[in-house]
């Protein structure tokens, strides 16, 4: 691998693409509107304005599959299983939301009567049947097969998802399948459970080989196009893909099975707070990145982000591969006031989006949001919104907060607003720390996002974290991510086997041919990466499993899975507060992980101020309606501040892409590489 010069990260939004360029310790942001229709195009308009010739690594995640599976803008692909199976996309796992159980209109959103993902005549049955064992139950009909195929054909199909039962096993039907599509149909995007997820359960890894069509189709232009024009700006370095754990990979590689990357964006803003903990000696964090529409929330313990072994794009829509636990809320930029049949104040979840946008973009939007919320108190500046590229206009932003159906004052209206939208942010939160056992007293909250830094510090006053941190760059905060990520190679198997001294041989044959598929697929830098091993196990009789248990490395021995089943019981007496060694465990799925060293963000450090000197506000400006009275709060530019810098609130700091609103009672403090560090003063409101 070449040494890097530079780095870049893109990272796609629905709304905005941002870009994040580091040369020489140098960091360059840009953000640029995406092109809903050819999202290549902005990332290249954004890419033109950087120096991306001298870029030695191009990062990229993106939410374009992901938009395009949430609004069935999708391409028309087939899915071929086991004959009397072809229901099983629609059937998923027959699960409801906890809000669907007493609710007999409910349906799934993916369902045959709402909008399927593939439509039931292109759900075809094949006559063939492999046991659990892997024997031959009933073999491959190929004349059958060719059958459904040419009726495919004629559809016009433009991929084909093939997942039989229990290939898992054995996938060699499946392989053959594959080539009669590519004799029946032609040169389409084809993708085989038994590579893409070669794992147990036939749903989740049929909905994953169905997601991994669709990734084909929908990245495979866009990377060629996205390739051919970086090189046109005269780039020759690596182009990476993040993947949802945003765990990069080469572009080819990440384009074998193109399901990973489905959900990239938000996990690379788990990673840059992960890396920014590190550097600032904070390894407990609560991730939260507000945009134009939602609030994603995660959390980092012990330096390391929350990981699950799958992932839900809808509810039961699922994905195999390795993922950040992310939890979007409906609380963002564009969330919609309104006023409830009793007279309330409500905020969201339903959002303005890009268009028409806020009433204040003046775009035809009509309806107060929570960025005309913040625009009527004062705290952002309509001639410097999104680095000056946009105006918004404080009238239109007043009329709307006018025209909703309520006896309460101007001043009400828009107070109300503001708390009911730092509740709504801070409700997510506190649902997301009871899941995950989280104590917010050990954590500090990253504000991220281009609304984060605005909102979040408010959340002080009813939140026991111990501070909010606003990292450097905050609007772009999750591009930074993709230049503080490793570049991971993974896989996984599923072979269940009853954890014995007789199944070593088995559990050993599973890690071999994974280390020797892995190190083909590393080539020259299989000599700098060691190997992590890893099972998801379960006690006999379970249907669920404790992941990421370690396994030792090396030759699979007797001793070696005496070491496994003590740290399974380790790992699950940590999960669950019990412990069961009379019972026997079974290992399901077998992972390996390979990390390839690369370099990472280096935030520069700002000078420190000469001793008896402080930060002076550049002016002064009226806070309105958060209080009874009006307040007067400081105007700071954030690039002229330096580090152990104290400003107080009623505060307002500004920089290109966000907003940082410190309220009274509240101190922000200038960290070492430029970080604030919001927190209480002590007595404040006693």
């Amino acid at each position: 691998m070449a040494e890097r010069k530079g780095m870049i990260g893109v990272d796609v939004g629905g709304t905005f693409t941002d870009i994040v360029s580091i040369t020489g310790g140098r960091i360059e942001t840009v953000k640029v509107a995406t092109n809903v229709t050819e999202s290549y195009k902005a990332v290249l308009e954004g890419a033109s304005e950087v120096d991306v010739a001298a870029a030695a690594a191009f990062n990229h995640a993106s939410t374009h599959g992901l938009n395009a599976i949430i609004t069935r803008r999708l391409p028309k692909i087939a899915f071929l299983t086991t004959e009397g199976h072809r229901d099983m996309l629609d059937m998923a796992r027959a699960w409801r939301p906890a809000e669907a159980n007493t609710d007999p209109r409910w349906h799934r959103s993916f369902g045959d009567v709402t909008a399927p993902v593939v439509p039931r005549y292109l759900r075809r049955g094949i006559r063939e049947r492999l046991g659990a064992d892997g024997s031959v139950v009933i073999p491959l009909d190929e004349e059958q097969a060719r059958e459904e195929l040419r009726i495919l054909a004629r559809c016009g199909v433009e991929g084909v998802a093939i997942c039989l039962l229990n290939s898992y096993v054995d996938g060699s039907h499946e392989r053959r399948l594959r080539e009669l599509v590519a004799e029946e149909i032609g040169d389409v995007a084809c993708s085989i459970s038994s590579e893409v997820s070669p794992l147990a359960r036939e749903y989740p890894r049929a909905s994953t080989t169905v997601v991994d069509v669709l990734m084909k189709r929908i990245y495979g232009p866009y990377t060629r196009e996205l390739a051919a024009g970086l090189t046109g700006l005269g780039f020759t370095g690596d182009l990476n893909f993040a993947d949802c754990a945003a765990m990069l990979a080469p572009v080819d590689v990440a384009m074998q099975r193109p399901s990973r990357i489905v959900f990239s964006g938000p996990a690379a803003g788990t990673v840059a707070c992960a890396h920014l903990g590190e550097l600032i000696g904070e390894p407990n964090l609560i991730c939260t990145d507000i945009g134009g529409t939602s609030s994603d929330i995660s959390v980092v313990t012990g330096g390391k982000p929350f990981v699950n072994t799958t992932f839900e794009l809808e509810h039961d829509l699922i994905v195999n591969t390795l993922s950040n636990e992310i939890v979007s809320v409906g609380a963002g930029g564009g969330s919609i006031v309104s006023i409830t049949p009793t007279g309330e104040v409500k905020v969201g979840p339903e959002s303005a989006g890009a268009d028409p946008g806020p009433a204040c973009y003046g775009r035809g939007g009509e309806q107060p949001t929570t960025t005309d919320t913040f625009l009527m108190l004062g705290i952002l500046d309509p001639d410097r919104f999104a680095a000056g590229r946009s105006r918004l206009d404080p009238g239109l932003a007043r009329a709307a907060f006018e025209k909703l159906d309520t006896q309460a004052t101007l001043a009400e209206r828009v107070r109300f607003a503001y708390r009911m939208a730092l509740n709504n942010v801070a409700e997510g939160i506190v649902d997301v720390l009871v899941k995950n056992g989280v104590d917010p007293r050990d954590h500090a909250m990253v504000a991220y996002g281009a609304a984060g830094p605005m909102m979040l510090p408010g959340l002080l006053e009813q939140m026991h974290v111990k501070s909010v941190i606003v990292p450097p760059h905050p609007g772009l905060f999750s591009a930074l991510g993709l230049v503080s990520a490793d570049q991971v190679y993974a896989d996984s198997r599923t072979a269940y086997a009853v954890l014995t001294p007789d199944a070593a041989d088995e559990i050993d044959a599973v890690y071999a041919g994974m280390e020797e598929a892995m190190t083909r697929a590393l080539g020259e830098d299989a000599e700098r990466v060691t190997f992590t091993r890893s099972f998801d196990g379960q006690l006999m009789g379970q249907v669920w499993e404790t992941p990421f248990v370690e396994v030792p490395n090396g030759k699979i021995t007797p001793e070696a899975v005496e070491t496994m089943i003590a740290n399974f019981h380790d790992g699950y007496e940590q999960r669950s507060g019990n412990r069961f060694e009379g019972m026997p465990v079974q290992g399901v799925t077998y992972r390996l992980t390979a990390v390839v060293p690369t370099p990472k963000v280096e935030y520069p450090e700002p000078p420190a101020r000469p001793a008896g000197e402080s930060a002076e506000p550049v002016g002064t400006i009226t806070i309105r309606y958060l209080e009874e009275t009006d307040l007067s709060a400081g105007e700071y530019e954030r690039d002229s501040l330096m580090r152990g810098d104290v400003i107080e609130g009623p505060a307002v700091i500004r920089e290109p892409m966000s907003t940082t609103f410190v309220p009274p009672g509240l101190t922000a403090t200038v960290g070492r590489i430029g970080e604030l560090v919001i927190t209480r003063v002590e007595g404040a409101g006693k």
